[in-house]
């Protein structure tokens, strides 16, 4: 078995598969949407709290696990670049698995456009496109963020418990009032009525730049807590 498939035998147990796949069939169903630019709305919060847990055990399970010993072995070099792997690998299967998603609420939904076809608006490839780049950032940032309050806790559990008090804060109307266009989830409370405002975008680049510095500490956090 290569490398790459022995870290997706790690990182993307059937477990996690189920319950991922699980919870975007749910979403589907239960978060009721009418029109097609809420789609996106309802899955970015959502799948950035997905990420956030499906990431949190990416380093402490090697904590746990009955590898913990074989792993402190590891130069530092190698096991940053192991977390690192697995978490791309958890992030492409995420980004995957939301563009699923989204597709959940026309298989079950059907949401109708905002505006009849050919009298102007977002068409619905690009709400889906745009869709996937805010996403790609939202999940990279909550997994890293994820995995790395869990290696400062130690705790998978008290990793995600962070993560929720700070997706709770941004992910509220007290977050958009406070952060506006720098608010992670920039994309949800954009204003949906002006296809050119691009102004939510610095909540994306916000996110990116702490990706950036997440993954430099993160070595650090592992050498103090590992």
């Amino acid at each position: 078995m290569s490398m790459m498939g022995k870290e997706m035998k790690v990182c993307l147990p059937l477990y996690k598969v189920l319950y991922s796949l699980a919870f975007a069939v749910i979403l589907g169903i239960a978060r009721g949407v009418t029109h097609t630019y809420e789609v996106g709305i309802a899955c970015e919060a959502p799948m950035a709290l997905l990420a956030s847990v499906f990431c949190a055990d990416t380093y402490v399970q090697e904590i746990a696990s009955r590898r913990s010993e074989v792993w402190r072995l590891y130069p530092m070099k190698r096991k940053v670049m192991c977390i690192f792997r697995r978490i791309g690998i958890q992030e492409c299967y995420l980004l995957l698995l939301g563009a699923a998603g989204y597709g959940m609420f026309f298989l079950f939904q059907d949401p109708l456009p905002l505006y009849a076809p050919g009298t102007g608006g977002e068409s619905g490839l690009h709400l889906f496109m745009v869709y996937l780049a805010a996403i790609l950032v939202i999940l990279n940032f909550w997994g890293i963020l994820g995995n790395a309050a869990a290696c400062l806790t130690r705790s998978a559990w008290a990793g995600i418990g962070a993560c929720l008090v700070l997706w709770l804060t941004v992910n509220s109307t007290t977050g958009d009032r406070l952060l506006g266009a720098w608010n992670m989830f920039s994309y949800t409370f954009r204003d949906i009525g002006d296809s050119g405002d691009l102004n939510w975008i610095k909540g994306k680049a916000l996110c990116a730049c702490l990706c950036i510095i997440i993954a430099a500490v993160t070595p650090k956090i592992i050498r103090k807590r590992g």
